[in-house]
């Protein structure tokens, strides 16, 4: 293919920027990329032998193969690595030109960079990609953000490479700067509940329950055909049944339990922190990363508190059902705290947000994508200003149905001593919103003795101070 022919370009062909420029291909659309890796483009090269790509490792030939205005796609490490990719390009770049960044970058990041480059003439975007290196070959969930003229030039392609449901794609124009960094984040925060939420409900089965890996593959493979269908659902189910070829055991009884973290899921609770707004299930995820680090300590304090609780006995079809209930609901939770969240910020930061069309793109190529979503769509199709997905009256009838299943597995937890701290969580956020009246007249009370931050009465008008004695 002759130069100035290429529709679209990619930095960085990691498996993820491969994945997803051979993706672009199979779209109809021709696609150049750069990496200073010889391998990676060697692979690329290799791999898009029969169809319209090539990747080089020299910036001033990948610049030149690309038509005007250059769309060109950043798929590198967040954080310095984006800059140093921005600097590097820049001085090579005309005005008009468009620059996207598909990483999980921090949306404070992302408005920085936008005013910076547009100064100098070139439009850029955030752009968030859901579905790992499957979703980017295959179809992920894309979710852009920023100067909307912008996403006009990459809109047909965008679309051809994102996922389909019903013959739809999975992607949609969601608002302003860094609108698509912003959901990608609280996507990522969604996402660390679901797998500790999970994971709790793993724990109990094994622990309470008793049931075995073949088991927990068959109720996993169950579940993921009724109201918890969901990719995460899925795979876990999958991973039961992997074997070990070490070891001949399962896999997943050989994987130490020390989970890490990029820091999405931690950026989102501390932004539901700033803005006000509660994600319990979220911070709990983020909170249980943090404890399972600490593995020594774990085990040393184990052994001083061993048979501090011992196992309830329980009938495993029957709490297996129930563990279900409270997963579903403990997934409601989650999907709603989120939600919320979205609804919050794009106020605070005039982002415009659709909740409808979020939740429309997330039910495809996503790591959150589940049947759930399609529910919580027609619940903002309904009402657009809805302030928490606990409101809608299917949730509220789904909720009603599986409440006291909740409440019975987590007094199972508590008795038998397994941590749930997600799934606790998740059910002491729906307590505290359903209650007219908190005790936080005495934390008001409090403040106003130690401080003098004054309180509000229910009785009447105005703001009161009281000179508290001991």
């Amino acid at each position: 293919m002759e130069n100035n022919q290429y529709h679209f370009g990619m930095v960085g062909l990691g498996v993820m920027g491969r994945n997803f420029i051979l993706n672009v291909a199979d779209s109809g659309f021709s696609a150049a990329g750069l990496d200073l890796d010889t391998e990676k483009v060697k692979a690329l090269n290799e791999e898009g032998a029969d169809k319209k790509v090539k990747g080089t490792t020299d910036k001033n030939t990948f610049l030149s193969m690309l038509s005007s205005p250059r769309k060109i796609m950043l798929l590198v490490p967040a954080g310095k690595a984006v800059d140093a990719v921005i600097k590097d390009l820049l001085p090579h770049l005309d005005k008009g030109d468009l620059i996207i960044d598909g990483g999980n970058s921090f949306y404070i990041d992302t408005n920085r960079r936008e005013k910076e480059l547009e100064k100098e003439g070139i439009l850029f975007m955030g752009v968030g990609v859901s579905g790992g290196a499957k979703g980017a070959r295959l179809g992920p969930s894309i979710m852009p953000g920023g100067n909307q003229k912008a996403y006009q030039l990459v809109q047909d392609i965008l679309e051809g490479v994102a996922a389909k449901v019903n013959d739809e794609p999975c992607v949609a124009y969601l608002g302003k700067s860094s609108a698509g960094n912003y959901v990608k984040m609280v996507h990522n925060g969604i996402e660390y509940a679901l797998m500790q939420l999970i994971a709790e409900a793993y724990d109990l089965l094994k622990q309470v329950g008793g049931l075995n890996n073949e088991e927990l593959h068959q109720t996993f493979e169950k579940w993921n055909k009724g109201k918890l269908q969901s990719f995460l659902i899925e795979i876990s189910a999958a991973i039961f049944a992997k074997d070990d070829p070490e070891t001949g055991r399962k896999l997943v009884d050989a994987i130490l339990d020390k989970a890490k973290q990029k820091g999405t899921g931690k950026w989102t609770s501390q932004n539901a922190m700033d803005l006000g707004m509660p994600v319990p299930t979220i911070d709990a995820a983020v909170t249980m990363r943090g404890i399972s680090s600490f593995k020594s300590d774990r085990i040393v304090i184990d052994s001083i508190y061993e048979g501090a609780a011992t196992f309830t006995k329980v009938d495993k079809d029957a709490f297996t059902s129930q563990v279900e209930n409270a997963l579903y609901f403990s997934f409601i939770m989650a999907y709603a705290q989120g939600m919320a969240v979205l609804k919050s910020a794009s106020e605070e930061y005039e982002y415009g947000l659709n909740l409808e069309v979020i939740a429309t793109i997330w039910r495809g190529g996503c790591i959150i994508r589940a049947a759930l979503l399609e529910h919580i769509r027609n619940a903002y199709k309904k009402d657009e200003d809805l302030s928490n997905l606990i409101i809608d009256s299917y949730f509220v009838e789904q909720i009603k149905a599986i409440e006291q299943d909740t409440r019975k597995v987590i007094q199972v937890a508590t008795a038998s001593g397994v941590p749930v701290l997600a799934l606790g969580t998740s059910l002491a956020y729906f307590d505290s919103l359903r209650s007219s009246r908190l005790p936080l007249n005495l934390v008001q009370a409090q403040r106003d003795f130690f401080g003098s931050h004054t309180y509000e009465r229910t009785d009447m008008e105005g703001v009161f101070h009281t000179e508290w004695e001991l």
